[in-house]
């Protein structure tokens, strides 16, 4: 019953099988085979899946017939370029959309990932999900913008009128900004979480 409630429901979000397979870091032969009823997920992937398109894992599994909305799913633009402008951001390149749980999809974004400077944990090509806000809290994980440069994905600090951005691969510098350099410092928004594309 999972094999055929999962096709129905990718393609009822307009997803294909390598999108969905992003989604849950898994192959997109795994997910055709979880769609032609030869495997089965792991139980803890049952869930993942369940939330993701806001049903039950009862619905899933063929246990009762009706879907139970469980949260809000909306289709978000994917982008992979972001600069700043004036008052606004002036170039954002449209890659397409992909499903989030989120409830208002114009608040925010996914930009694709680029480079190598937050590995091993977020890598090139995963997708970010962003919330659009102008302010970041220590230790959020941030997409800001310094200068004319492109969007970058770091971590964000600010204390004694200094801010550090620090990308995870320690083959990178931290970036420390103060006085006249916060001026250039533009802040895109917050990472609500990331997902790898396989």
């Amino acid at each position: 019953m999972l094999a055929k409630k999962l096709k129905q429901l990718r393609k009822e979000q307009k997803l294909t099988q390598r999108q969905l397979a992003g989604r849950f870091g898994v192959t997109q032969q795994a997910i055709a085979k979880w769609e032609a009823g030869y495997a089965l997920p792991e139980p803890d992937t049952i869930a993942r899946i369940a939330k993701f398109f806001g049903v039950t894992t009862d619905y899933l599994l063929g246990m009762m017939d009706a879907a139970t909305n469980l949260g809000p799913v909306s289709s978000v633009r994917i982008i992979g370029t972001v600069r700043a402008g004036y008052n606004a951001f002036a170039l954002e390149e449209d890659l397409g959309s992909a499903i989030a749980g989120v409830k208002d999809a114009e608040a925010y974004r996914y930009l694709q990932v680029k480079g190598d400077s937050m590995a091993p944990y977020i890598r090139e090509g995963d997708l970010a999900l962003v919330r659009i806000q102008p302010t970041l809290q220590n230790g959020d994980l941030g997409v800001v913008i310094y200068g004319d440069n492109e969007a970058s994905l770091k971590k964000y600090h600010y204390a004694n009128g200094v801010v550090t951005l620090t990308p995870f691969n320690d083959a990178y510098e931290t970036l420390t900004l103060c006085g006249r350099e916060l001026e250039r410092l533009v802040i895109f928004g917050k990472v609500i979480e990331t997902r790898t594309n396989w």
